[in-house]
This record gives structure tokens, sequence and C-alpha cells, in this order.
């Protein structure tokens, strides 16, 4: 398949289905750029935190976001995040903003800006992988395609325990819920596949599994271009 032509893959899950990892194979596999739009709620989280902010006032949240000082890049094989000029890889990952991002991501006027600057790039990339929450219900509904990678919270809470070296099971099975819960449930652009987006459930499948099955739709999606 051509690595020239315009090709846009929306994809959406929740946390621990092997989402990030498939979306960037997937992209250096078809030459396209990768964007990791929960990085970028992450930088406005991280900012919103250092700014002592009260992550339950919306207009608080609204006012020290509204200027984000954020760099993110689009390379599959090179990574890059930044905070005014620091690169903040690790620390978006750590404990602190992986529990206050739901908070943050629900504010309606944070998801506006953001949703704004990640349409400017795809639009830039022209071919391009986009992962998150609401890529194909809200940031990219025209997408050429729409997958929705799922999976049970048993298994995405035993992935993020290994991932993270944790013992307490329990104690991440119920974070896990409790994210998806706030993700669901928030009024502005809530976790849900679209309505034409393909569902593929990870929890008995492993990553060159799961890529297995994106070659063979993005293949479904390139011939009938042709």
């Amino acid at each position: 398949m051509s690595t020239d032509a315009p090709l846009v893959i929306a994809m959406d899950g929740p946390s621990g289905t092997g989402k990030s990892s498939a979306a960037r194979r997937l992209a250096g596999s078809l030459g396209a750029a990768y964007l990791d739009t929960g990085a970028m709620y992450r930088v406005a989280t991280l900012h919103a935190l250092r700014a002592g902010v009260d992550l339950t006032d919306a207009g608080a949240v609204d006012h020290a976001t509204r200027e984000l000082p954020l760099v993110i890049g689009t390379d599959p094989t090179h990574e890059l995040v930044e905070l005014a000029g620091e690169d903040v890889r690790v620390e978006i990952r750590g404990a602190a903003v992986t529990g206050a991002v739901s908070a943050v991501s629900a504010v309606p006027a944070v998801r506006e800006r953001l949703v704004a600057a990640q349409r400017a790039l795809v639009e830039q990339a022209g071919r391009i992988v986009v992962e998150g929450r609401d890529i194909g219900t809200v940031v990219l509904p025209a997408a050429d395609l729409k997958v929705y990678l799922t999976a049970s919270a048993q298994a995405r809470a035993a992935r993020r325990a290994d991932q993270d070296g944790s013992a307490d099971r329990a104690a991440v099975l119920a974070d896990v819920q409790r994210r998806d819960h706030l993700d669901s449930t928030r009024v502005a652009s809530p976790l849900r596949p679209a309505d034409d987006a393909v569902t593929v459930d990870t929890s008995e499948i492993d990553l060159d599994g799961v890529l297995d099955r994106l070659h063979a739709l993005v293949q479904q999606v390139e011939g009938v271009r042709q």
C-alpha cells in the first residue's frame, strides 16, 4: 500500500488495552505520523497541578491551562512531550497526574482547546494514527478508519499492575474501574465507541495479534479506495 496517500486512523479505548503500543507500532509500519492525545491532557493536568489550582473548580482549571506551553511530537519512533521546554514524558505518567487527569479532561474548555490543536496536527500530517478516548466520536468523526480497543477491567488491571510493578492487584483494579466510570460518564466527550467503529477486544490477544487485526482493517480501507 502507498505510504503517501492520506490516511487518518482513529483509535479509541480505555487505558490498559494496549492502545498506545498498537497505535505507535501501526503508525510506524504504515509510514504514518502518530499522535497520543492522552499525553496532551496529561500535560494540561501537570500544568494545573503545578499551578496549585483546585481541580474540582472547572473555571480555575480553564484559567490555569488557557496558556499551555505544550510541544508534542508525531514521530512514532521518537517520543517528544514538553511543557515549557521541559521533557515531561516520565512525569506525566506518574501517580499524581494519572489520578487527576480525568478531572482535568472533563473540563469542556480544556477539551475544546486541545481538540483544536489535535485537528491542526492531523491536518499537517495527512497520514496519521491518532489515539485517545474521543477521536472517532468528536475529534475526527470523518476518519478513514475508526477502531475501538477494549478489554475486560481485570485484564487491563493485570497489565497495568505488571507494568507498574504493583503487588496490590485489587487496588489497581479499583483505580481502573474508577477511571472508566469518570471517563464514560463525563458530560464533555464521554468515552464510547463511535457508531461506525470496529471493536477489537484485546483481553485474550497479544500485541502482535492486535496488529495483525489492525493491518487487515487498514487493507480493507485501502482496498475500497482503489
